[in-house]
């Protein structure tokens, strides 16, 4: 599965986002719910106003011999006496044609006669009022027979009564709704993220608890991480406890079986060093050499398979004690040629392994930088910043003013076995074991030419947890 910005997202923030998106949509679908059904409840509102404006006028209104309409004396509603006023009434069929003083100078659309007894609801309708502007109104027309007695035998008078409101006062009320809604709605989501954020953050904090205190188990502060967890947790934090204790007692019965071994081979060793100092002089050299090459085969199989354990449990330890000790050995060794050892060790860069895997390291990286020097080898550590990352790693880099090593051999004298110089004392295996110990730790190792004295530059780079 491809890594995507999605699939990094912490635990709490897929909650979050899952929460988020589905309280959107729930809100966003009420909102549009309430919404309809409000327009719907104000449309059929203004509906029934207009109806009963028109059941006023029909109640009130009377014709003169002339089929010509006269009207209440007082209108349902003063805005039929204002011009412009945004409420109009028309009537149209066997009558004259009658409309209320607020239609002056406006064209209503006016339909097709309408049979007795139908009615008709539209709009909102676009309309121009007396200065060109474009507005919308709501439509109400009513088929309607006005039956005079004592006229004569044709006296009915059929016509449909048109009233009209303006759309605004409905999209006032509208717009007073909607702000209010949104408003509240957009209160209530975000009082619910606020309360889904606590939430979260209380029912993963056993969780968080459980990653620091794995932490802490990882840099060698705890043994084993605490009883006291959640049931949902228990049988993790069991699982995790049971592997770490079977972790430690398979990496001490290894421990001690190859302490067992190597103890075990020293003894015939020793015994055949001694028989041979009564042996011919030639025969005792060689045998000598072949015992002394198999003491250092052996040492380095067994450093090797106790390196191979698993290291994810190990307490920080300090570099410069352990650098010290070895460069004094090593400059009583090459005294004679006067090479001396200089220190750049930053007092907060500690080794998280094994002491004896920062030995190795170490010893092999000076030890080699001694043969090649001619005067000067210069040790610096530093805790720098992982690149892409919020991390830090540990570097350790070995100088020396030697000759250096070109880049075309860096990879062939990497390579176990390979020694630079054939003439140099050395069994070509010091390298290949950093490498080895510099892999098992994921950390990276990198060789060039030291740009302060001039030989080869060894560059170590381990991952720090914290």
């Amino acid at each position: 599965m491809p890594d995507t910005k999605l699939s990094r997202l912490s635990l709490q923030g897929r909650q979050l986002l899952a929460a988020s998106l589905g309280l959107i949509a729930f809100l966003g679908l009420t909102g549009f719910a309430l919404d309809r059904a409000f327009t719907e409840t104000a449309e059929n509102a203004l509906r029934e106003r207009l109806k009963s404006y028109t059941y006023a006028y029909f109640g009130g209104m009377d014709f003169s011999r002339g089929k010509v309409l006269l009207p209440p004396e007082v209108a349902p509603d003063p805005r039929f006496n204002r011009p412009g006023s945004g409420l109009y009434a028309v009537a149209r069929g066997d009558n004259e044609p009658w409309q209320s003083q607020s239609v002056l100078g406006q064209p209503l659309p006016l339909d097709a006669q309408l049979a007795p007894g139908v009615q008709r609801f539209d709009g909102p309708l676009k309309i121009s009022d007396r200065d060109g502007r474009k507005l919308k109104v709501y439509h109400f027309a009513m088929g309607l027979i006005w039956d005079q007695d004592g006229i004569g035998a044709h006296d009915d008078i059929a016509l449909t009564f048109h009233v009209f409101e303006d759309a605004a006062v409905l999209d006032d009320q509208l717009a007073i709704f909607r702000r209010a809604l949104w408003g509240y709605l957009g209160a209530a989501a975000l009082l619910l993220l606020l309360l889904q954020v606590g939430i979260s953050r209380w029912s993963l904090r056993p969780l968080m608890r459980v990653a620091r205190d794995m932490a802490r188990v990882k840099n060698g502060e705890v043994e084993r991480l605490p009883g006291q967890q959640p049931l949902e947790l228990q049988p993790l934090t069991g699982s995790i406890n049971a592997f770490i204790a079977s972790e430690r007692e398979h990496m001490t019965r290894y421990r001690n079986t190859l302490a067992d071994l190597a103890h075990s081979l020293k003894t015939p060793l020793a015994v055949i060093r001694a028989r041979l100092e009564a042996d011919d002089e030639d025969l005792r050299q060689t045998v000598h050499a072949q015992i002394d090459r198999m003491s250092e085969i052996v040492s380095y199989q067994l450093a090797r398979a106790a390196r191979s354990g698993h290291r994810l449990y190990h307490t920080p330890e300090p570099i410069s004690g352990h650098a010290e000790s070895l460069v004094q050995g090593l400059e009583k060794v090459y005294a004679g040629r006067g090479v001396l050892c200089e220190f750049e060790l930053d007092p907060d860069a500690r080794f998280q392994g094994e002491v004896g895997d920062l030995l190795e390291v170490l010893g092999n990286l000076l030890e080699n930088a001694f043969k090649w020097a001619r005067s000067r080898v210069l040790l610096s550590t530093r805790v720098e910043a992982r690149a892409g990352s919020s991390g830090r790693r540990l570097c350790i880099a070995v100088e020396d003013d030697g000759p250096g090593i070109a880049d075309a051999q860096i990879e062939r004298v990497l390579q176990r076995g390979v020694r630079g110089d054939e003439q140099v004392q050395g069994h070509g295996i010091g390298l290949a074991i950093v490498q080895d110990i510099v892999r098992n730790y994921a950390g990276e190792m990198m060789v060039d030419r030291s740009p302060e004295l001039g030989g080869a530059r060894f560059t170590l780079r381990f991952p720090l947890s914290r």
